[in-house]
């Protein structure tokens, strides 16, 4: 039976085929540029045609920033170098660009490329070289055409940003016989003449009307200046020598300008913007080290002797006066309990009275049962002798005494006249 394939397997099966072809992993391609896109992502995706047909290509951001060197749009002849593979996913074949150049223009693409890589190898391109572009430079040096739009758009955009920068021209020849001598006096001069940075460009144009900053002397002009260089030359998409070895490239003129310019109106809003920080800092700082001060000056008060006798007189004066509090406390509370004692001895007392009364009453009564008056009135007598001595028993007189007797009405006086015992 007949074996079937997926989509993914066929797809895979030619993509392999195009691997392991010699010649197409290596090639070059020439035609017309047409369906000319330039992606955000960098890519840049275009068609190659000609009387027989057309090729899709890609050139990839990764490729394009050293590969492609001029503006391409549709129309263009150019050269292609790269390979031609599958796309897996959409089963089509493609020309994968790594460079391209205009067709024509062949030997001098040549030229620049081996220039290049000489340089590269040598060591002109390496950031270690680079030189920090000044952030408030006020002498600028441009070396480009006095009559170009590139010094009008310079002085456009340098007026317009900061109109106390001078600007110093050194009129070059950008292009022809003699330009790439021009531009490397132009270069030596605005350096020995001592501004702070320089701008080097022209507009753009063709890789022949660019080859000036491609030239080996400028290269070296640029790479042996102490002072920092913008080189803008060309539009975005071009990249020359001079590109390489300046120490910061600008995409147009303009672009330099805006770096190399730096915003007055943003820099006087930015100084202000300081200087009302600074004057809050210093505010704040002054009212702290004026809180201290008067921290520090109410303690020293505090600690002086008059400060202390104060205290010592205030803290007399509220203890004298709590002790007065405290004596009118006691003095009112032992006259409220002296209140409550009396009024309790009273209520004692009159209890106490009473009671004794009673008392006196039953005693009264007991003697009144024993008075020798109540005996007296019941019949009985009382005998003393005149001293007032009880007389109870017979030994109590002899015969001859004189003896006083009681009765109930008075009272008598009898002499004994015998003494006679009971037993």
């Amino acid at each position: 039976m007949k074996r079937v394939y997926t989509v993914g397997q066929v797809n895979r099966y030619v993509k392999g085929m195009f691997s392991q072809d010699i010649l197409l992993s290596s090639i070059s391609v020439q035609g017309e540029v047409s369906n000319c896109k330039y992606h955000t992502s960098g890519h840049v995706y275009f068609s190659l045609k000609d009387e027989t047909g057309s090729l899709s290509a890609i050139m990839f951001a990764g490729s394009r920033r050293t590969g492609l060197t001029f503006p391409m749009k549709d129309g263009d002849r150019v050269v292609c170098d790269g390979s031609v593979d599958v796309y897996e996913r959409d089963g089509r074949y493609q020309l994968y660009a790594r460079s391209i150049r205009p067709l024509g223009a062949g030997l001098l693409y040549e030229k620049y490329m081996a220039l290049k890589k000489e340089l590269s190898e040598m060591g002109l391109f390496d950031q270690a070289y680079k030189k920090p572009i000044p952030k408030f430079a006020t002498r600028i040096g441009v070396v480009t055409a006095p009559t170009g739009a590139a010094i009008r758009d310079i002085q456009t955009i340098s007026s317009r940003r900061n109109p106390y920068v001078q600007l110093y021209l050194f009129p070059a020849l950008v292009q022809g016989e003699g330009a790439k001598t021009s531009i490397a006096r132009g270069i030596r001069a605005l350096d020995d003449f001592g501004v702070d940075v320089i701008i080097v460009g022209r507009g753009g144009g063709s890789l022949e009307d660019l080859w000036a900053f491609n030239e080996e002397e400028v290269a070296y002009a640029i790479f042996e200046c102490r002072t920092p260089v913008i080189s803008a030359v060309g539009h975005q998409t071009d990249t020359t020598i001079s590109d390489l070895v300046a120490d910061l490239r600008a995409p147009t003129p303009s672009a330099a300008a805006e770096l190399a310019v730096f915003d007055y109106r943003a820099f006087a809003d930015t100084l202000e913007g300081y200087a009302g920080k600074l004057e809050n800092n210093v505010l704040r700082r002054l009212n702290a080290a004026k809180g201290e001060a008067r921290y520090y000056a109410v303690r020293l008060a505090a600690m002086s002797p008059q400060a202390r006798l104060n205290d010592r007189r205030r803290t007399a004066a509220e203890e004298e006066i709590a002790l007065t509090r405290l004596m009118e406390m006691k003095i009112e509370a032992a006259r409220r309990r002296s209140e409550d004692l009396a009024g309790r001895l009273t209520a004692d007392e009159e209890g106490l009275i009473r009671a004794r009364r009673q008392e006196l009453a039953l005693m009264a009564e007991r003697f009144r049962g024993l008075s020798p008056l109540t005996r007296l009135s019941q019949g009985f007598s009382f005998v003393s002798d005149l001293e007032g001595h009880t007389v109870s028993r017979t030994g109590d007189a002899r015969v001859g005494d004189l003896l006083r007797i009681r009765v109930r009405d008075g009272s008598f006086i009898t002499e004994v006249k015998e003494v006679k015992d009971n037993g």
